[in-house]
């Protein structure tokens, strides 16, 4: 097994058994409700962070009919022009998290030192709704945003999609989607160690068997919430799991990142490799002695500092300015 990192492993030990925990299908209902409890949805003020920060919500009809998906979408105060965007997917396994929560780091990290808007979704979460239910609602909302853009204070030909880990492998999902459909064309896709694959049978999800902070265990019980009686189907769509797409030409540029500890590293590695191969864009990063969620467990640690500093180049890289 590869070593961690060892600022790293001192993050994860600290972190106690709340990082090794498994998810499980007899305790997804648990794992949802403390989740909740444990990541609160920040008011709109408190997103404004006394004035930084311009946040509002963004309400967006369903193609379903079924309801609304809601976008919040913040910006740095005081600045004019329209701005390139982020179109950020959370993580948790397409079981937890909300928009709202991730919104904090990535306005302070990306909005404020590059000048640009973040839009993040607030998708629906399995096994409420199943795929393609969180995908659609990403769809819906990069439509609306794209479409009007000018009203947003967005430029529309400025607008990389981005995630991590479900939210990751959510925003693959969305620039086949959005190639296929012949919808928006986003400049890149941020892929922060995306989950891809339903199968679960590369070398290194049986390698960190036990040992990651999201092993295959707790990926297999998410894809299950998602995919219900379509998990491990032959025929999947690559719109629910992007690992199983046979053609990645034609995409935005891509930044894959991944930890060598980690169980989505072959995977992660796998896709940045088929992008190659179709002729594509892929910047692929792997960090030494990093498991999923190195750096919201470490984020002081140097390799979650390095990763942070390679993600923000190869944003002002795709995002110029005009």
């Amino acid at each position: 097994m590869p070593p961690l990192d060892p600022q790293v492993r001192d993050a994860v030990a600290a972190a106690g058994a709340r990082a090794r925990e498994v998810l499980t299908p007899e305790g997804l209902t648990a794992w949802q409700e403390r989740d909740a409890d444990a990541r609160p949805r920040p008011t709109l003020d408190q997103l404004c962070d006394g004035g930084r920060f311009e946040v509002a919500e963004l309400r967006v009809p369903r193609a379903d009919g079924g309801g609304e998906v809601t976008l919040v979408h913040g910006r740095p105060a005081g600045v004019g022009g329209a701005l390139p965007v982020l179109y950020y997917l959370h993580g948790g396994g397409m079981v937890t998290g909300n928009a709202w929560s991730v919104l904090p780091r990535l306005l302070r990290s990306w909005a404020l030192p590059l000048g640009l808007a973040v839009v993040s979704v607030e998708y629906r979460l399995a096994p409420r709704t199943r795929f393609p239910g969180a995908v659609e609602d990403c769809y819906a909302g990069l439509a609306r945003v794209a479409e009007h853009a000018d009203a947003l204070g967005l430029d529309a030909r400025r607008l990389v999609i981005g995630g991590k880990s479900a939210g990751g492998g959510l925003a693959a999902a969305l620039a086949l989607l959005a190639r296929d459909r012949g919808g928006p064309t986003p400049v890149g896709q941020l892929l922060l160690s995306p989950m891809l694959d339903d199968r679960g049978d590369t070398f290194s999800s049986r390698q960190m068997a036990g040992h990651d902070t999201w092993d295959r265990t707790s990926n297999a019980t998410a894809w299950q919430a998602v995919l219900g009686d379509r998990y491990g189907a032959a025929d999947l769509s690559p719109y629910a799991a992007p690992a199983r797409a046979t053609d990645l030409g034609g995409l935005p540029a891509a930044y894959v990142e991944v930890g060598s500890a980690e169980t989505f590293r072959d995977e992660a590695v796998a896709y940045a490799d088929a992008i190659w191969r179709a002729g594509g864009e892929a910047e692929l990063h792997v960090w030494p002695g990093a498991c999923h969620g190195f750096d919201t467990l470490a984020p002081h640690a140097a390799v979650s500092r390095d990763a942070q500093d390679a993600r923000t180049r190869w944003l002002r890289r795709v995002l110029p300015s005009e």
